[in-house]
């Protein structure tokens, strides 16, 4: 099915879709909203630092990252258990490899603050 809409139309439907996604990620999903609060937390953190404006994006951009990336080891989730509840191989090396993606990100958010506070 091709998404007829085009020019503003789509842009709006697609910030629904958006809006949808992340309501849905709020509701189901315990580790995004705990990744939410800690950057929600961290931002303002970010802004209250003494820092400049290249340190406070990596600050801010690593703890985006690492919402980013939970949304879509979320979406992967959601897939592979969309298909089936059966055990199988390849559906949990999907999700194995969806969690080390955040856990790499996370590291990743870790490694820029404290070099950046060091």
């Amino acid at each position: 099915m091709a998404n007829q809409s085009t020019g503003l139309t789509r842009i709006y439907k697609a910030a629904g879709y958006s809006v949808k996604g992340l309501t849905a990620a709020w509701k189901n999903e315990a580790a995004f909203r705990q990744e939410a609060v800690v950057a929600v937390i961290a931002i303002i953190l970010a802004f209250w630092l003494d820092v400049g404006a290249i340190e406070r994006i990596l600050l801010i951009g690593s703890v985006v990252l690492v919402v980013v990336v939970e949304i879509i080891n979320s979406a992967i989730e959601a897939v592979v258990d969309r298909i089936g509840s059966e055990l199988h191989e390849l559906s949990g090396r999907a999700k194995d490899m969806g969690s080390a993606a955040v856990l790499i990100t996370i590291l990743l958010a870790v490694f820029i603050w404290a070099t950046v506070l060091w």
